[in-house]
């Protein structure tokens, strides 16, 4: 079952494939003109705060979901990332009759423009109107959405467009308000609701207001509507003559009490100040800003097919962060509420390298989200009987523990920590910043390396031994001396002595010698053993081929190959970027098709229609898995780019092309913008 199940998923993938290469080859567009309601899998226009994820229905958006807001509720008995109020939904009525779904329309077709982050809905109605409009997370207001409307009418008619405000079930003591802003020169009409997370830790709240092309004086006049504690709307008509074209647009905003202390007013100042900015001028800015992220990009000549898909990659990986904050990145990152919306290794290991390559800023605001949770860390850790600061596999806004209770990941998968720190020490090799290394790198180096002083168990020379551990491969639950977990523990003891020594700080003289007695073990015939239990099971995701990158544990080309000939046919259906680690490792080895096999492998079976979204499997359904966006785009970078992150910074490895590509070119590389290429 499970493999006529893939046979599936690879044959929608190369329809889908085939469906966006039968257009004009724009390596900046995804297209659904066919829509399945049934298998319809909805794309995020999200700025690294508000996430907006679309739907079949013609106005109406899925979720919108607000990142840094949490509450306990739902699955596991642990915090969940909230949905906020859907303050983007609207309806329209021509000539009385309300479009309700896009059954009713013609020529429905949906574009993801991903140079600058917009999705443009448009359909026809029976013999009456072209409808167009498109959805914006703004790039440069981080709490604010848009939506622009344009109505033809194709004979003369009367529209009823509705803004409505509607709260998800999960919130409780909905607020509904209306206030009407009137000045001599423009009126503003706000439609506002609050609400209560579900224990009542937190209070949302959202507010959204029409934006007319017409002068103050001659707009439309907008009718507010309550329909139940849930909702409310406001709206306004319209005469059209055949022909004649309608503009407006809807700008809210969505904000909670753990983001500001006055949501309520702070939620309408943010849409009063969208308002008179205009809507030319929030799409200029909006625009500008998503061109000033695209100045770091990687450009395929050669290969449109994946020039796109690397372009969706790196959009939804731009699109779930943003610079100057201190959030992380969950795995489905603003896409909905998978995994809880929390943060994993998902985020150091897998999405951080490539966002700390080509934006270090955005890398910054990751590890700032970890600094400002070491002491949670550091009570984790003395919970366990251990020193220094334990992280948590899975953490949301507190930094404690939010694994459920029945995973046991959550009290033993402890190698999150070393990747942790591995990301602080990479951030200070490309940035070269002592400040920030003094400052919030250097905690985070030393905490964790005196957690793993703490936690090896000493039983002699070369066994320092790391026991009864969930190792990277998760399907190995409470093993000893797990490859990946004893070579990051390694690492991270060995980055914070040469941290110490950069700062001139005497570092603790045991991290050498744990570092030095952590086992590596191997099979008799060279091959690195997962595990003290080992014995050629299948795996469910990359381990011990970490140790080749990003580890450089293993170093040798011979028995980086023979670790990489081993584990590759025991990968089970495991999350889609393993296939990227082989990938980087074969085009390091000089196997560059080798290398582009494993690189479409990991990901063409896990695309769903109609936008091509990842999920985290072949057989899976939950995009949109970020985790094997990063991946993909470290296979890019790292892989077929060559670059390196080393201690004097960046650095570019020799390698050679797939023979189908004429190039590649990585612009906006680290701190100094630079451009590298590979022929």
């Amino acid at each position: 079952m499970k493999i006529k199940s893939a046979f599936l998923c690879c044959v929608f993938a190369l329809c889908f494939v085939a469906v966006v290469m039968g257009q004009a080859a724009d390596t900046w567009k995804l297209t659904a003109s066919k829509i399945d309601a049934t298998n319809y899998y909805g794309i995020t226009v999200a700025n690294g705060m508000v996430g907006v994820v679309s739907s079949t229905e013609p106005f109406k958006v899925k979720d919108v979901v607000l990142n840094g807001a949490f509450d306990l509720y739902g699955r596991g008995r642990v915090s969940n990332i909230l949905k906020t109020f859907n303050f983007l939904n609207m309806y329209l009525e021509v000539d009385g009759a309300r479009i309700e779904s896009f059954k009713q329309v013609q020529n429905y077709q949906q574009v993801l423009d991903m140079k600058h982050a917009n999705l443009t809905t448009s359909f026809e109605f029976d013999d009456k109107v072209s409808v167009s409009y498109t959805y914006y997370s703004l790039r440069h207001l981080p709490y604010t959405a848009l939506v622009d409307v344009n109505i033809t009418a194709k004979k003369e008619i009367d529209i009823t467009p509705a803004s409505v405000m509607e709260a998800p079930d999960m919130l409780k003591d909905v607020q509904n308000y209306y206030n009407e802003i009137d000045r001599p020169h423009v009126r503003i009409s706000l439609l506002t609701s609050t609400a209560k997370s579900p224990t009542g830790k937190l209070l949302m709240a959202a507010s959204n207001s029409f934006l007319f092309d017409e002068p103050h004086g001659s707009e439309p006049a907008v009718i507010h509507e309550m329909w139940d504690n849930n909702m409310h709307l406001l709206k306004f008509k319209k005469h059209l003559k055949a022909g004649e074209t309608y503009h407006f647009a809807v700008a809210g905003s969505a904000i909670t009490s753990a983001h500001d202390d006055d949501p309520l007013n702070e939620a309408e100042r943010l849409t009063i100040f969208a308002a008179l900015e205009g809507r030319a001028r929030l799409v200029q800015f909006h625009n500008n800003a998503w061109d000033s992220l695209w100045k770091s990009d990687i450009i395929i000549e050669g290969d449109d097919e994946s020039q796109r898909d690397v372009h969706s990659m790196l959009y939804h990986l731009y699109s779930f962060v943003r610079e100057g904050t201190a959030y992380s990145l969950s795995p489905m990152g603003l896409s909905g509420l998978g995994y809880n919306g929390h943060a994993f290794w998902d985020t150091e290991l897998w999405m951080y390298p490539g966002l700390l390559v080509l934006h270090p800023d955005i890398a910054r605001s990751l590890l700032e989200y970890r600094f400002q949770r070491i002491e949670a860390a550091k009570h984790n850790a003395f919970s366990h009987g251990y020193k220094g600061a334990m992280f948590p596999w899975e953490s949301a806004a507190s930094g404690n523990e939010e694994t459920p209770v029945w995973a046991l990941s959550g009290p033993f998968e402890h190698h999150i920590t070393a990747d942790i720190a591995i990301a602080a020490w990479n951030y200070y090799c490309v940035t070269q910043d002592k400040n920030w290394l003094r400052e919030k790198g250097w905690p985070l180096l030393k905490e964790t390396a005196d957690f793993w002083a703490s936690r090896v168990e000493r039983n002699g020379n070369g066994h320092y031994d790391i026991k009864n551990v969930v190792a990277a491969d998760e399907w190995a639950e409470n093993i000893d001396n797990n490859a990946f977990t004893n070579a990051a523990a390694k690492a991270n003891l060995q980055y914070a002595a040469k941290a110490a020594a950069i700062l001139g700080i005497a570092a603790d003289p045991d991290w050498a010698n744990v570092a030095a007695n952590i086992p590596i073990l191997k099979f008799d015939d060279g091959v690195t053993k997962e595990h003290a239990s080992y014995n050629g099971e299948k795996i469910k995701q990359a381990d011990v081929n970490l140790l080749a990158y990003p580890l450089h544990e293993v170093t040798d080309p011979v028995a980086v190959k023979r670790d990489l000939e081993y584990y590759e046919p025991r990968v089970g259906e495991g999350p889609a970027m393993t296939h990227a680690i082989f990938a980087i490792l074969y085009a390091r080895l000089g196997m560059p098709d080798k290398a582009y096999k494993s690189f479409h492998e990991g990901y063409t079976a896990n695309m769903r229609p109609p936008f091509g979204v990842l999920a985290e499997t072949a057989t899976g359904n939950n995009p949109y898995f970020s985790t094997g966006a990063g991946g993909m785009v470290q296979a890019m970078l790292n892989g077929f780019g060559g670059l390196e992150i080393t201690p004097a910074g960046i650095t570019q490895l020799k390698v050679k092309l797939p023979k189908n590509w004429k190039s590649l070119t990585i612009t906006g590389v680290g701190v100094d913008r630079k451009t590298y290429t590979v022929k």
